[in-house]
């Protein structure tokens, strides 16, 4: 099940359908600071596994899509938010802030215990949605793998 949401000239949808792999993959790959080098088939792979949102300007058509999120959880008690990028010519519109506020209240992402995401600038965003720093990150384990094909999980700061 899909759903949509329109403000204005834009819509947020999470039909996958509607996903232009080609410029999420350039985005992420060439244009963010966390997921440089990401191949397409990671790209691809983690959209299969994740509910997805894209972002799109729709006054002309056909639609273009200038911004995309995506949330990888079991749909019970956790949740990661990743890959939140708006295009840059379409920043400072509230655009981002949207489309965190469409994921946060999504019927399919409440009563978690936990929602995590990592970013680099852009903590005063993900603040007004109730996000924080770690309580208490000595609790926190990772396990990183260097790989150019996979790049990290941070979310975009380039999302304001």
């Amino acid at each position: 099940m899909s759903d949509e949401w329109r403000r204005e000239h834009y819509k947020i949808s999470s039909d996958r359908s509607q996903l232009n792999t080609t410029l999420i993959h350039d985005y992420l790959s060439n244009s963010s600071y966390w997921a440089t080098g990401r191949s397409l088939e990671a790209v691809e792979r983690s959209i299969e596994n994740s509910l997805c949102f894209g972002l799109y300007e729709v006054s002309a058509l056909p639609q273009q899509q200038i911004g995309f999120a995506r949330v990888v959880t079991d749909y019970s008690t956790f949740a990661w938010l990743a890959d939140v990028f708006v295009l840059e010519e379409f920043r400072g519109q509230g655009l981002a802030k949207w489309l965190i506020e469409v994921i946060m209240t999504h019927p399919q992402l409440q009563g978690f215990r936990r929602w995590l995401l990592a970013t680099k600038d852009a903590h005063e965003l993900y603040r007004r949605f109730g996000f924080s720093e770690l309580q208490d990150p000595a609790r926190w384990m990772e396990r990183l793998q260097e790989s150019s094909l996979i790049g990290s999980d941070e979310v975009s700061t380039t999302a304001r």
